[in-house]
C-alpha cells in the first residue's frame, strides 16, 4: 500500500479531535494512510474550498469530515469535490449532536454525504476502508478477516450470556 494519504480526515476545530481520532485509529488498523487537518467551513471558507477542490488531485480517495453545531463542513466539501465524503456529526454541549446529525444528513439532491451516527467516527473510518477495498483485493481480504473477528466476538458474548443464564449450549443457529 502507498504511503501517500488516501483518506483525508478534516474537522471544523481541533476540539473535534477526541471524536475524530477514532476514524484515524480505524484507518491505522487497516494500514490505510491518511492526513488530518482543521478546515473550518465558517472560519476558513477559502481554505476549505481549496482543500475540497484539490483533494482528488493530491491522491485522496475519500474525505471524512467531522463537524458540530451547524455542521456545514461535510456538505460544503461534498459540493466542491468529486470524492465521496463521509460526515461525522460531532456532539457539542447542547442537543447531543442532533443538530449536527440533521445538518449533515439533510443534503440537497446531487450533493451526497454518507453520514454515520453521532460521534461515529470509527464507522466513518471503516466505511472509508470499505470504499477503498472495492478496488483493492488485499484490503477486501483484511476487511473480511475483521468481519470474521466481529462475528467471533459476538458469538462468544452469546455463549457467555447463555452460560450465565443457565441456558442451552447453543442458540437456534447452532453456534
Amino acid at each position: 500500500m502507498t504511503s501517500s494519504p488516501l483518506v483525508g480526515i478534516v474537522m471544523g476545530s481541533d476540539s473535534d479531535w477526541p471524536v475524530m481520532e477514532a476514524a484515524a485509529k480505524a484507518l491505522d488498523e487497516f494500514e490505510v494512510p491518511y492526513e488530518v487537518d482543521v478546515v473550518s467551513a465558517h472560519r476558513m471558507p477559502r481554505e476549505m474550498i481549496a482543500y475540497g477542490e484539490g483533494a482528488a488531485g493530491r491522491g485522496l480517495k475519500a474525505v471524512i469530515a467531522g463537524a458540530g453545531g451547524a455542521a456545514h463542513l461535510p456538505g460544503m466539501l461534498a459540493s466542491v469535490t468529486p470524492l465521496p465524503v463521509i460526515g461525522v456529526p460531532v456532539p457539542l454541549k447542547y442537543l447531543d449532536g442532533m443538530d449536527s446529525l440533521l445538518s449533515i444528513v439533510q443534503m440537497p439532491a446531487g450533493v451526497p454525504v454518507a453520514t454515520v451516527s453521532v460521534a461515529g467516527a470509527r464507522n466513518a473510518g471503516l466505511l472509508a476502508v470499505r470504499m477503498l477495498a472495492a478496488h483493492d483485493a488485499e484490503l477486501q481480504e483484511r476487511m473480511r478477516h475483521f468481519q470474521d473477528e466481529l462475528n467471533e466476538q459476538a458469538t462468544e458474548k452469546g455463549r457467555r450470556l447463555r452460560a450465565k443464564a443457565g441456558g442451552n449450549d447453543s442458540f437456534g443457529f447452532g453456534k
